[in-house]
Protein backbone atom coordinates (compact mmCIF):
# COMPACT_ATOMS: atom_id res chain seq x y z
CA UNK A 1 0.00 0.00 0.00
CA UNK A 2 1.31 3.73 -0.38
CA UNK A 3 0.64 6.49 2.43
CA UNK A 4 0.59 9.79 0.41
CA UNK A 5 0.68 12.91 2.72
CA UNK A 6 3.60 15.80 2.54
CA UNK A 7 4.11 15.92 6.68
CA UNK A 8 6.93 13.75 6.71
CA UNK A 9 6.51 13.21 10.18
CA UNK A 10 2.37 11.87 10.05
CA UNK A 11 3.24 9.69 7.04
CA UNK A 12 6.48 8.29 8.95
CA UNK A 13 4.05 7.31 11.59
CA UNK A 14 1.48 5.90 9.57
CA UNK A 15 4.48 4.10 7.76
CA UNK A 16 5.44 2.26 11.07
CA UNK A 17 1.84 1.55 12.24
CA UNK A 18 0.95 -0.31 9.05
CA UNK A 19 4.13 -1.56 8.95
CA UNK A 20 3.61 -3.41 12.61
CA UNK A 21 0.71 -5.32 10.92
CA UNK A 22 2.58 -6.66 8.54
CA UNK A 23 1.96 -4.62 5.53
CA UNK A 24 4.03 -3.39 3.17
CA UNK A 25 4.29 -0.07 3.23
CA UNK A 26 5.74 2.98 0.72
CA UNK A 27 5.58 6.64 1.57
CA UNK A 28 5.08 9.58 -1.51
CA UNK A 29 5.32 13.33 -0.58
CA UNK A 30 2.50 14.08 -2.59
CA UNK A 31 0.17 13.04 -5.46
CA UNK A 32 2.54 12.93 -8.21
CA UNK A 33 5.04 10.67 -6.31
CA UNK A 34 2.18 8.38 -5.67
CA UNK A 35 0.75 8.20 -8.95
CA UNK A 36 4.60 6.89 -9.76
CA UNK A 37 4.58 4.36 -7.36
CA UNK A 38 1.13 3.36 -8.74
CA UNK A 39 2.83 2.77 -12.49
CA UNK A 40 5.56 0.86 -10.90
CA UNK A 41 3.44 -1.71 -9.09
CA UNK A 42 -0.17 -3.06 -8.21
CA UNK A 43 -1.34 -1.23 -4.82
CA UNK A 44 -3.87 -2.74 -2.44
CA UNK A 45 -5.08 0.59 -0.41
CA UNK A 46 -3.73 4.04 -1.00
CA UNK A 47 -4.65 6.58 2.29
CA UNK A 48 -3.79 9.74 1.22
CA UNK A 49 -4.22 13.45 2.34
CA UNK A 50 -6.73 15.55 0.89
CA UNK A 51 -4.72 19.00 1.33
CA UNK A 52 -1.43 18.57 -0.69
CA UNK A 53 0.26 20.96 -3.00
CA UNK A 54 0.49 20.07 -6.52
CA UNK A 55 -1.61 16.85 -7.01
CA UNK A 56 -3.79 16.88 -4.07
CA UNK A 57 -6.10 13.80 -2.70
CA UNK A 58 -9.34 14.44 -4.98
CA UNK A 59 -6.99 14.61 -8.69
CA UNK A 60 -4.74 11.65 -7.23
CA UNK A 61 -8.40 10.05 -6.23
CA UNK A 62 -9.53 10.42 -9.94
CA UNK A 63 -6.16 9.28 -11.27
CA UNK A 64 -6.35 5.91 -9.38
CA UNK A 65 -9.75 5.33 -10.42
CA UNK A 66 -9.01 5.47 -14.07
CA UNK A 67 -5.38 4.05 -14.04
CA UNK A 68 -6.13 1.26 -10.72
CA UNK A 69 -9.55 0.76 -10.43
CA UNK A 70 -9.27 -2.10 -8.18
CA UNK A 71 -7.21 0.14 -5.99
CA UNK A 72 -9.13 0.99 -3.14
CA UNK A 73 -8.64 4.76 -2.10
CA UNK A 74 -8.35 5.98 2.22
CA UNK A 75 -8.70 9.69 2.56
CA UNK A 76 -7.70 12.17 5.46
CA UNK A 77 -8.62 15.13 6.50
CA UNK A 78 -8.76 17.36 9.13
CA UNK A 79 -11.64 18.09 11.41
CA UNK A 80 -12.68 21.22 9.94
CA UNK A 81 -13.06 19.97 6.32
CA UNK A 82 -15.03 16.52 6.40
CA UNK A 83 -17.10 18.32 3.70
CA UNK A 84 -14.61 17.70 1.73
CA UNK A 85 -13.90 14.11 2.28
CA UNK A 86 -17.68 13.39 1.82
CA UNK A 87 -17.30 15.12 -1.34
CA UNK A 88 -14.19 12.53 -2.05
CA UNK A 89 -16.78 9.31 -1.17
CA UNK A 90 -19.09 10.57 -3.22
CA UNK A 91 -16.51 10.38 -6.20
CA UNK A 92 -15.53 6.87 -5.34
CA UNK A 93 -12.96 6.76 -2.14
CA UNK A 94 -13.73 3.98 -0.31
CA UNK A 95 -13.54 5.59 3.67
CA UNK A 96 -11.95 9.13 5.09
CA UNK A 97 -10.20 9.14 8.00
CA UNK A 98 -10.15 12.35 10.55
CA UNK A 99 -6.64 13.99 11.79
CA UNK A 100 -5.53 13.66 14.65
CA UNK A 101 -5.69 9.93 13.65
CA UNK A 102 -6.18 7.17 15.95
CA UNK A 103 -4.60 3.87 15.35
CA UNK A 104 -7.26 1.30 15.89
CA UNK A 105 -9.27 3.47 13.32
CA UNK A 106 -6.46 3.33 10.93
CA UNK A 107 -5.94 -0.48 11.31
CA UNK A 108 -9.72 -1.14 10.86
CA UNK A 109 -10.03 1.28 7.40
CA UNK A 110 -7.40 -0.15 6.14
CA UNK A 111 -8.01 -3.88 7.08
CA UNK A 112 -11.73 -3.25 5.79
CA UNK A 113 -9.82 -1.43 1.95
CA UNK A 114 -7.47 -4.24 1.43
CA UNK A 115 -10.67 -6.87 1.58
CA UNK A 116 -12.25 -4.83 -0.77
CA UNK A 117 -9.28 -4.56 -3.16
CA UNK A 118 -8.48 -8.39 -3.23
CA UNK A 119 -12.58 -8.99 -3.99
CA UNK A 120 -12.09 -6.77 -6.85
CA UNK A 121 -8.79 -8.20 -7.72
CA UNK A 122 -10.37 -11.36 -8.31
CA UNK A 123 -13.13 -10.60 -9.96
CA UNK A 124 -10.77 -8.80 -12.44
CA UNK A 125 -9.10 -11.70 -12.98
CA UNK A 126 -12.38 -13.72 -13.40
CA UNK A 127 -12.95 -11.33 -16.18
CA UNK A 128 -9.81 -11.42 -17.72
CA UNK A 129 -9.66 -15.68 -17.23
CA UNK A 130 -13.16 -15.33 -19.14
CA UNK A 131 -11.82 -13.12 -21.92
CA UNK A 132 -9.08 -15.80 -22.99
CA UNK A 133 -11.72 -18.07 -23.26
CA UNK A 134 -12.99 -15.80 -25.92
CA UNK A 135 -9.79 -15.15 -27.68
CA UNK A 136 -9.33 -19.54 -27.23
CA UNK A 137 -13.49 -20.22 -29.18
CA UNK A 138 -14.88 -20.74 -25.69
CA UNK A 139 -17.28 -20.02 -23.71
CA UNK A 140 -18.35 -16.22 -23.18
CA UNK A 141 -21.13 -14.22 -23.49
CA UNK A 142 -23.48 -11.81 -21.35
CA UNK A 143 -26.46 -13.66 -21.06
CA UNK A 144 -28.14 -14.37 -18.00
CA UNK A 145 -27.25 -18.34 -18.12
CA UNK A 146 -23.56 -17.77 -18.35
CA UNK A 147 -23.49 -14.45 -16.07
CA UNK A 148 -25.31 -17.73 -13.30
CA UNK A 149 -22.84 -19.55 -13.81
CA UNK A 150 -19.75 -16.68 -13.30
CA UNK A 151 -21.11 -15.33 -10.30
CA UNK A 152 -20.78 -19.32 -9.33
CA UNK A 153 -17.26 -20.12 -10.07
CA UNK A 154 -16.57 -16.81 -7.96
CA UNK A 155 -18.31 -18.38 -5.08
CA UNK A 156 -16.74 -21.36 -4.94
CA UNK A 157 -13.65 -21.22 -6.38
CA UNK A 158 -11.92 -20.73 -2.69
CA UNK A 159 -13.45 -23.80 -1.19
CA UNK A 160 -11.53 -26.88 -1.16
CA UNK A 161 -15.07 -28.57 -2.39
CA UNK A 162 -15.01 -31.01 -5.64
CA UNK A 163 -16.90 -29.02 -8.22
CA UNK A 164 -18.91 -31.03 -11.22
CA UNK A 165 -19.12 -29.03 -14.64
CA UNK A 166 -22.13 -29.89 -16.45
CA UNK A 167 -22.72 -28.77 -20.31
CA UNK A 168 -22.53 -30.24 -23.72
CA UNK A 169 -19.32 -30.75 -25.99
CA UNK A 170 -18.13 -27.63 -26.54
CA UNK A 171 -19.39 -25.05 -24.00
CA UNK A 172 -16.09 -24.49 -22.77
CA UNK A 173 -16.26 -26.78 -19.60
CA UNK A 174 -12.23 -26.66 -19.29
CA UNK A 175 -12.56 -23.26 -19.35
CA UNK A 176 -14.58 -22.71 -16.47
CA UNK A 177 -12.52 -25.63 -14.42
CA UNK A 178 -9.61 -23.37 -15.31
CA UNK A 179 -10.92 -20.29 -14.15
CA UNK A 180 -11.70 -22.03 -10.61
CA UNK A 181 -8.38 -23.28 -10.00
CA UNK A 182 -7.34 -19.85 -11.25
CA UNK A 183 -9.25 -18.17 -8.69
CA UNK A 184 -8.20 -20.74 -5.74
CA UNK A 185 -5.24 -19.73 -4.91
CA UNK A 186 -3.87 -22.60 -5.41
CA UNK A 187 -0.18 -23.23 -6.16
CA UNK A 188 0.12 -26.37 -7.94
CA UNK A 189 -0.30 -27.15 -11.25
CA UNK A 190 -3.65 -27.73 -13.07
CA UNK A 191 -4.01 -30.88 -14.40
CA UNK A 192 -6.76 -31.94 -17.01
CA UNK A 193 -7.37 -35.61 -17.67
CA UNK A 194 -9.83 -37.00 -20.24
CA UNK A 195 -11.18 -40.37 -19.24
CA UNK A 196 -12.80 -41.26 -22.41
CA UNK A 197 -9.34 -40.88 -24.18
CA UNK A 198 -7.57 -43.46 -21.71
CA UNK A 199 -7.70 -47.02 -22.51
CA UNK A 200 -9.57 -49.28 -19.49
CA UNK A 201 -6.54 -50.95 -18.61
CA UNK A 202 -4.32 -48.19 -18.49
CA UNK A 203 -7.03 -45.86 -16.29
CA UNK A 204 -5.54 -47.18 -12.84
CA UNK A 205 -2.29 -45.99 -13.74
CA UNK A 206 -2.72 -42.97 -15.51
CA UNK A 207 -4.30 -41.90 -12.26
CA UNK A 208 -2.55 -43.45 -9.77
CA UNK A 209 0.46 -44.42 -10.81
CA UNK A 210 2.83 -47.43 -10.55
CA UNK A 211 5.34 -49.02 -9.25
CA UNK A 212 8.42 -50.34 -11.21
CA UNK A 213 7.45 -53.80 -12.43
CA UNK A 214 3.66 -54.08 -11.24
CA UNK A 215 2.95 -55.29 -14.68
CA UNK A 216 4.55 -56.28 -17.92
CA UNK A 217 6.30 -52.82 -19.55
CA UNK A 218 6.49 -50.76 -16.27
CA UNK A 219 10.07 -50.67 -16.56
CA UNK A 220 10.43 -47.88 -14.23
CA UNK A 221 7.97 -46.11 -11.49
CA UNK A 222 5.29 -43.76 -12.59
CA UNK A 223 3.36 -40.61 -10.75
CA UNK A 224 0.19 -40.93 -11.69
CA UNK A 225 -2.21 -37.30 -12.29
CA UNK A 226 -2.99 -37.06 -8.94
CA UNK A 227 0.30 -36.68 -7.98
CA UNK A 228 1.41 -34.55 -10.78
CA UNK A 229 -1.33 -32.08 -9.84
CA UNK A 230 0.29 -31.68 -6.29
CA UNK A 231 -1.32 -28.42 -4.59
CA UNK A 232 -2.81 -27.87 -7.78
CA UNK A 233 -6.42 -28.81 -8.86
CA UNK A 234 -7.05 -32.20 -11.24
CA UNK A 235 -9.90 -31.87 -13.89
CA UNK A 236 -11.24 -35.57 -14.67
CA UNK A 237 -13.07 -34.45 -17.91
CA UNK A 238 -15.73 -37.24 -19.40
CA UNK A 239 -16.06 -38.76 -15.81
CA UNK A 240 -19.19 -40.85 -16.99
CA UNK A 241 -16.64 -42.89 -19.09
CA UNK A 242 -15.09 -44.00 -16.08
CA UNK A 243 -15.25 -48.15 -15.06
CA UNK A 244 -16.96 -48.46 -11.92
CA UNK A 245 -14.08 -50.77 -10.29
CA UNK A 246 -11.69 -47.30 -10.86
CA UNK A 247 -15.02 -45.29 -9.44
CA UNK A 248 -14.80 -47.15 -5.81
CA UNK A 249 -10.77 -46.39 -6.13
CA UNK A 250 -11.69 -42.69 -7.05
CA UNK A 251 -14.47 -42.22 -4.22
CA UNK A 252 -11.50 -43.56 -1.72
CA UNK A 253 -9.28 -40.52 -2.58
CA UNK A 254 -11.46 -37.91 -2.12
CA UNK A 255 -12.85 -39.60 0.97
CA UNK A 256 -8.85 -40.35 2.67
CA UNK A 257 -6.64 -37.94 0.26
CA UNK A 258 -4.36 -40.92 -0.84
CA UNK A 259 -3.92 -42.59 -3.26
CA UNK A 260 -2.00 -46.35 -4.10
CA UNK A 261 0.05 -46.84 -7.17
CA UNK A 262 -0.51 -50.11 -9.10
CA UNK A 263 2.11 -52.58 -7.41
CA UNK A 264 2.28 -50.12 -4.60
CA UNK A 265 2.42 -51.10 -0.84
CA UNK A 266 1.58 -48.25 1.41
CA UNK A 267 -0.87 -45.10 -0.20
CA UNK A 268 0.45 -42.25 -0.45
CA UNK A 269 -1.28 -38.15 0.69
CA UNK A 270 -1.97 -36.20 -2.32
CA UNK A 271 -2.83 -32.80 -1.74
CA UNK A 272 -5.54 -32.14 -4.92
CA UNK A 273 -8.31 -29.90 -5.73
CA UNK A 274 -10.71 -32.10 -7.66
CA UNK A 275 -12.96 -31.46 -10.50
CA UNK A 276 -15.20 -33.44 -12.85
CA UNK A 277 -16.70 -32.44 -16.14
CA UNK A 278 -19.60 -34.61 -18.74
CA UNK A 279 -21.49 -34.02 -21.40
CA UNK A 280 -23.53 -36.53 -19.85
CA UNK A 281 -26.70 -37.11 -17.34
CA UNK A 282 -25.07 -38.41 -14.39
CA UNK A 283 -28.34 -38.75 -12.64
CA UNK A 284 -29.62 -40.56 -15.21
CA UNK A 285 -26.52 -43.39 -15.65
CA UNK A 286 -26.76 -44.12 -11.87
CA UNK A 287 -30.58 -45.01 -12.39
CA UNK A 288 -28.77 -47.16 -15.15
CA UNK A 289 -26.29 -48.51 -13.20
CA UNK A 290 -23.34 -47.01 -15.09
CA UNK A 291 -22.42 -44.79 -12.38
CA UNK A 292 -21.78 -44.93 -8.98
CA UNK A 293 -24.63 -42.96 -6.72
CA UNK A 294 -22.20 -42.81 -3.27
CA UNK A 295 -19.37 -40.62 -6.27
CA UNK A 296 -22.19 -39.07 -7.84
CA UNK A 297 -22.96 -37.13 -4.80
CA UNK A 298 -19.90 -36.56 -3.80
CA UNK A 299 -18.51 -35.24 -7.26
CA UNK A 300 -21.70 -33.01 -7.10
CA UNK A 301 -21.35 -31.20 -3.59
CA UNK A 302 -21.55 -27.92 -6.13
CA UNK A 303 -22.45 -28.46 -9.86
CA UNK A 304 -22.26 -25.72 -12.67
CA UNK A 305 -24.33 -25.86 -15.57
CA UNK A 306 -23.00 -24.40 -18.56
CA UNK A 307 -25.69 -23.37 -21.26
CA UNK A 308 -25.91 -24.56 -24.54
CA UNK A 309 -25.07 -22.18 -27.15
CA UNK A 310 -28.62 -22.26 -28.87
CA UNK A 311 -29.99 -21.01 -25.64
CA UNK A 312 -27.69 -18.10 -25.75
CA UNK A 313 -28.73 -16.13 -28.90
CA UNK A 314 -27.52 -12.90 -28.17
CA UNK A 315 -23.94 -14.34 -27.86
CA UNK A 316 -24.21 -15.67 -31.72
CA UNK A 317 -23.84 -11.87 -33.27
CA UNK A 318 -20.62 -11.09 -30.58
CA UNK A 319 -18.92 -14.56 -31.14
CA UNK A 320 -19.97 -14.73 -34.78
CA UNK A 321 -18.13 -11.18 -35.25
CA UNK A 322 -14.87 -11.83 -33.14
CA UNK A 323 -14.27 -15.26 -34.75
CA UNK A 324 -14.62 -13.38 -38.58
CA UNK A 325 -11.85 -11.04 -37.42
CA UNK A 326 -9.57 -13.65 -36.42
CA UNK A 327 -9.61 -15.52 -39.55
CA UNK A 328 -9.79 -12.52 -41.88
CA UNK A 329 -6.18 -11.93 -40.13
CA UNK A 330 -4.87 -14.93 -40.24
CA UNK A 331 -6.06 -15.08 -43.33
CA UNK A 332 -4.97 -11.85 -44.75
CA UNK A 333 -8.10 -10.54 -45.79
CA UNK A 334 -9.78 -7.48 -44.99
CA UNK A 335 -12.58 -7.07 -41.88
CA UNK A 336 -15.60 -8.66 -42.99
CA UNK A 337 -19.51 -8.39 -41.91
CA UNK A 338 -22.27 -10.56 -41.92
CA UNK A 339 -25.15 -9.95 -44.30
CA UNK A 340 -28.82 -9.75 -42.47
CA UNK A 341 -29.60 -12.90 -43.90
CA UNK A 342 -26.20 -14.87 -43.26
CA UNK A 343 -26.64 -13.25 -39.22
CA UNK A 344 -30.20 -14.94 -39.44
CA UNK A 345 -29.29 -17.85 -40.22
CA UNK A 346 -26.58 -17.96 -37.50
CA UNK A 347 -29.13 -16.75 -35.13
CA UNK A 348 -31.47 -19.60 -36.29
CA UNK A 349 -29.62 -22.58 -36.17
CA UNK A 350 -29.95 -24.79 -33.08
CA UNK A 351 -25.76 -25.19 -32.76
CA UNK A 352 -25.69 -28.84 -31.72
CA UNK A 353 -21.88 -28.35 -31.98
CA UNK A 354 -22.03 -25.13 -29.39
CA UNK A 355 -19.39 -22.49 -29.59
CA UNK A 356 -16.86 -25.04 -31.22
CA UNK A 357 -18.92 -25.46 -34.25
CA UNK A 358 -19.57 -21.57 -34.82
CA UNK A 359 -15.46 -21.08 -35.21
CA UNK A 360 -15.51 -23.75 -37.85
CA UNK A 361 -18.93 -21.84 -39.18
CA UNK A 362 -17.28 -18.78 -39.33
CA UNK A 363 -13.18 -19.82 -40.37
CA UNK A 364 -15.28 -21.63 -43.41
CA UNK A 365 -16.92 -18.83 -44.61
CA UNK A 366 -13.58 -16.51 -44.51
CA UNK A 367 -12.11 -18.79 -46.40
CA UNK A 368 -15.16 -19.00 -48.84
CA UNK A 369 -16.04 -15.48 -49.19
CA UNK A 370 -15.46 -13.72 -52.39
CA UNK A 371 -16.56 -9.74 -51.01
CA UNK A 372 -16.01 -8.23 -47.70
CA UNK A 373 -19.64 -9.64 -46.87
CA UNK A 374 -20.42 -12.40 -45.60
CA UNK A 375 -23.54 -14.51 -47.42
CA UNK A 376 -25.38 -17.75 -46.60
CA UNK A 377 -23.88 -19.18 -49.29
CA UNK A 378 -20.64 -18.71 -47.55
CA UNK A 379 -21.90 -20.65 -44.18
CA UNK A 380 -21.79 -24.37 -44.19
CA UNK A 381 -25.31 -26.02 -45.86
CA UNK A 382 -26.80 -27.07 -42.88
CA UNK A 383 -26.39 -23.00 -41.22
CA UNK A 384 -27.59 -21.81 -44.49
CA UNK A 385 -30.28 -23.62 -44.59
CA UNK A 386 -31.43 -23.48 -40.79
CA UNK A 387 -35.01 -21.49 -41.78
CA UNK A 388 -36.00 -25.35 -41.12
CA UNK A 389 -33.16 -26.04 -38.83
CA UNK A 390 -34.73 -24.62 -35.64
CA UNK A 391 -38.83 -25.09 -37.13
CA UNK A 392 -41.67 -23.56 -35.24
CA UNK A 393 -45.24 -25.27 -34.57
CA UNK A 394 -48.47 -23.57 -34.16
CA UNK A 395 -51.80 -24.41 -32.25
CA UNK A 396 -54.53 -22.61 -31.59
CA UNK A 397 -55.57 -20.69 -28.38
CA UNK A 398 -57.01 -23.44 -25.99
CA UNK A 399 -55.06 -26.74 -27.43
CA UNK A 400 -54.52 -28.78 -24.35
CA UNK A 401 -50.67 -28.92 -22.97
CA UNK A 402 -50.71 -32.26 -23.39
CA UNK A 403 -51.43 -31.58 -26.90
CA UNK A 404 -49.01 -28.95 -26.58
CA UNK A 405 -46.10 -31.43 -25.61
CA UNK A 406 -47.04 -33.87 -27.77
CA UNK A 407 -46.38 -31.90 -31.03
CA UNK A 408 -43.22 -29.83 -29.64
CA UNK A 409 -42.00 -33.99 -28.59
CA UNK A 410 -42.51 -35.08 -32.26
CA UNK A 411 -41.13 -32.07 -34.54
CA UNK A 412 -38.11 -32.21 -31.65
CA UNK A 413 -37.51 -35.19 -32.77
CA UNK A 414 -38.39 -35.10 -36.67
CA UNK A 415 -35.26 -32.12 -36.66
CA UNK A 416 -33.17 -34.19 -34.89
CA UNK A 417 -33.44 -37.40 -37.23
CA UNK A 418 -34.99 -39.52 -33.83
CA UNK A 419 -31.78 -38.30 -31.79
CA UNK A 420 -33.37 -39.03 -28.43
CA UNK A 421 -30.50 -37.45 -26.10
CA UNK A 422 -29.89 -34.23 -28.67
CA UNK A 423 -33.86 -34.10 -28.90
CA UNK A 424 -33.70 -34.09 -24.96
CA UNK A 425 -31.00 -31.32 -24.77
CA UNK A 426 -32.98 -28.88 -27.33
CA UNK A 427 -36.04 -29.58 -24.78
CA UNK A 428 -34.08 -28.89 -22.14
CA UNK A 429 -35.33 -31.73 -20.02
CA UNK A 430 -33.47 -35.53 -19.34
CA UNK A 431 -33.15 -37.88 -21.76
CA UNK A 432 -35.30 -40.02 -18.87
CA UNK A 433 -37.56 -37.87 -18.70
CA UNK A 434 -38.08 -37.86 -22.66
CA UNK A 435 -38.44 -41.48 -22.86
CA UNK A 436 -41.31 -41.47 -20.15
CA UNK A 437 -42.68 -38.79 -22.04
CA UNK A 438 -42.62 -40.92 -24.94
CA UNK A 439 -44.22 -43.84 -23.44
CA UNK A 440 -46.86 -41.89 -21.57
CA UNK A 441 -48.29 -40.84 -24.94
CA UNK A 442 -47.62 -44.08 -26.63
CA UNK A 443 -49.75 -46.00 -23.81
CA UNK A 444 -52.26 -43.10 -24.56
CA UNK A 445 -52.93 -43.56 -28.31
Amino acid sequence: MVVVDDDAANASSLQKILQREGLQCEVAADGRQALTLLRKARVAVVLTDLMMPGVDGIELLQATQTSSPATAVIVMTAYGTVETAVQAMKQGAYDFLTKPLRRAEVVRAVTRALERSALRRENEELREELARAGRSRDLIGTSPSVRRAVDLVQQVAPARTTVLLQGESGTGKEVFARAIHRLSGRKGPFVAVNCAAIPESLMESELFGHEKGAFTGAVATKPGQFQLAEHGTLLLDEIADMPLNLQAKLLRVLQEGEVQRVGGALPQRVDVRLLAATNRDLEAEVEAGRFRADLYYRLAVICIELPPLRQRADDVTSLAQYFLRRFALQNGKPTLALSHEAMAALQSYAWPGNVRELENAMERAVVLARGETIMPSDLPERVARSEGGRSEISFAAGTPLEEIERMAIAETLRLTSGDKRRAAALLGIAVRTLYRRIGEQDEKR
